[in-house]
């Protein structure tokens, strides 16, 4: 036998293999993959969020001290901070919504 012939036969085995599991060749992606790509969605959200709140406390202290308003601007742009970060997390979202619509359904087996 030549390295040819065991290159055919090795890849009509590989196709028969694939026939036979239901497979067109299509790499299969493993639960452990798709759950790590959930928790860095929801990191990404988090990160987003406190991000916000974090921009609008300092905008807020800065303020504040520039113009000597103690409370009043920090709450004011805490709470903008919050709605920004809030309306980032939807808008990523929707696009994850998105790309879920691209991808093949995971079955709930095992």
């Amino acid at each position: 036998m030549t390295d040819d012939d065991n290159a055919d036969r090795l890849r009509r085995l590989d196709e028969q293999i694939a026939r036979l599991k239901g497979t067109t060749g299509k790499p299969e992606t493993s639960r452990v993959e798709d759950h790590h790509s959930q928790a860095q969605i929801a990191w990404r959200m988090v990160t987003e969020l406190v991000a916000g709140l974090l921009i609008g406390l300092g905008v807020g202290m800065g303020l504040d001290a520039l113009f000597g308003t103690k409370p009043f601007l920090l709450i004011l742009f805490i709470g903008l901070g919050f709605f920004a970060g809030v309306r980032v997390m939807m808008r990523t979202a929707e696009e994850i919504g998105k790309n879920a619509g691209d991808r093949p359904a995971a079955d709930d087996e095992g």
